[in-house]
């Protein structure tokens, strides 16, 4: 499906702000507004999981918003309403560029910015603690691992191999890797991702994960005790891997890896109220 990104931004009337990067790519960056008098000063970035995008993150949005924090939600380049050849980076260093100079423009409108990636996200929020630690104050985690259960994802052939090596040389920003599991959400949104290039799968390995041998910075930890991708002894590894004095592991009842019951957040703002506060 073809899609007019450019129109659709055009079109979106929600609360929202457009980044322009270092290389004259717009980013779109989803808000939640806080209302009334419980407003704060902090500020929550999320980062969004494979073939997503920021809109189905509502779902952490306003629950954040409604406690009195802004939120805000990246759209990646490729991927919802930013620009860019959907399913595919250019490279990772301009993967990591858009992110830190999200964060830049983030920390610009608020004093404390804290960075919360899901699924791909946490690789992402990774990348960021090792390349723009100095705009981010605090880190959320959630619904990640290294380590994804070997039944997760169905097997490719030799031959579906071989298709995607040849086409991945002839043209690398083609999509030519269909991603699909059980449990998958966003079917019916034409904004979600479901092909992607071989160069973005190979960028995104949570195997590859290096997390910074210091950091001072409060970190919440968590997933879903239904997880389809991640055990949560696999997440406890990642979450024993982080060298900070300050940190928090929580594992969210009946939390698949996309849906979580109406009430889930209420440790996280808990979390972050105690935190920020």
């Amino acid at each position: 499906m073809n899609l007019d990104v450019s129109k659709l931004r055009q079109q979106f009337e929600g609360p929202h702000h457009l980044i322009t990067t270092s290389d004259d790519q717009t980013l779109f960056l989803r808000k939640w507004e806080p209302q009334g008098e419980t407003l704060r000063k902090q500020a929550v970035l999320i980062l969004h999981g494979i073939t997503a995008h920021s809109g189905p993150y509502s779902m952490i949005g306003n629950p954040l918003s409604k406690s009195g924090f802004t939120v805000y939600g990246l759209d990646l380049r490729g991927h919802g309403l930013s620009d860019g050849v959907r399913g595919d980076y250019p490279s990772k260093d301009r993967f990591v560029k858009d992110i830190c100079e999200t964060l830049a423009f983030t920390k610009q409108l608020h004093d404390v910015v804290v960075l919360l990636g899901h699924s791909l996200g946490v690789l992402s929020s990774i990348h960021a603690l090792n390349n723009c630690l100095a705009n981010i104050d605090g880190s959320i985690l959630l619904s990640g691992a290294r380590t994804i259960r070997p039944e997760a994802y169905p097997k490719m052939s030799v031959l579906q191999k071989l298709k995607i090596g040849l086409w991945s040389l002839i043209s690398p920003s083609k999509p030519v890797i269909k991603y699909g599991r059980d449990g998958m959400v966003g079917l019916d949104d034409p904004l979600f991702n479901f092909r992607y290039t071989l160069r973005f799968m190979r960028m995104m390995n949570h195997k590859d994960m290096e997390i910074p041998k210091e950091l001072h910075i409060p970190f919440f930890v968590g997933i879903g005790d239904s997880d389809e991708l991640f055990t949560v002894d696999s997440c406890r590894e990642l979450f024993e891997e982080i060298p900070s004095d300050s940190k928090e592991f929580h594992v969210f009842p009946s939390g698949s890896h996309t849906e979580f019951p109406k009430n889930s957040w209420v440790p996280l703002v808990t979390w972050l109220e105690k935190t920020f506060n």
